[in-house]
């Protein structure tokens, strides 16, 4: 039983880290949210299980206390659940919350980071976050 959080990244389904497209491969269950790309799908072996649990301003849509008995219930039944993020799972996110709950019910966990749109939107934009004699 294992629950891997992994960071999207900002949109862009070519800004997920190559750690993130090999947890997406090996997992057994995804559970996705609404900010990731839908592309990233795509690197999920076909027979995983793919679960929607995004949320969206005014529509219907799990609450964080649904998510976190599902990624427990995933475990148990299949083995390998991944938690697709977008950005940065940790970054206004609720990975901890999901990590610790899952600890609790003695299930492995590990975070692969994702790159966040805090320092990806600007450096996409040619906007550097620091410069040399200016940024001190």
């Amino acid at each position: 039983m294992k629950l891997t959080l992994v960071g999207a990244g900002p949109g862009d389904p070519e800004l997920i880290t190559l750690k993130g497209i090999k947890a997406l491969a090996a997992a057994d269950v995804v559970m996705y949210d609404a900010l990731t790309h839908p592309d990233l799908l795509d690197h999920c072996r076909p027979d995983a299980l793919k679960v929607f649990v995004g949320k969206r301003f005014g529509e219907l849509s799990c609450t964080q206390e649904e998510i976190n008995p599902l990624i427990v219930h995933y475990a148990h039944t299949y083995g390998h659940v991944v938690r697709l993020k977008g950005g940065d799972p940790f970054v206004f996110g609720r990975g901890y919350e999901e990590i610790e709950f899952a600890r609790q019910h003695g299930i492995e966990t590990e975070v692969v980071p994702g790159l966040s749109s805090s320092y990806a939107v600007p450096a996409l934009a040619g906007i550097p976050l620091t410069t040399r004699g200016v940024s001190e």
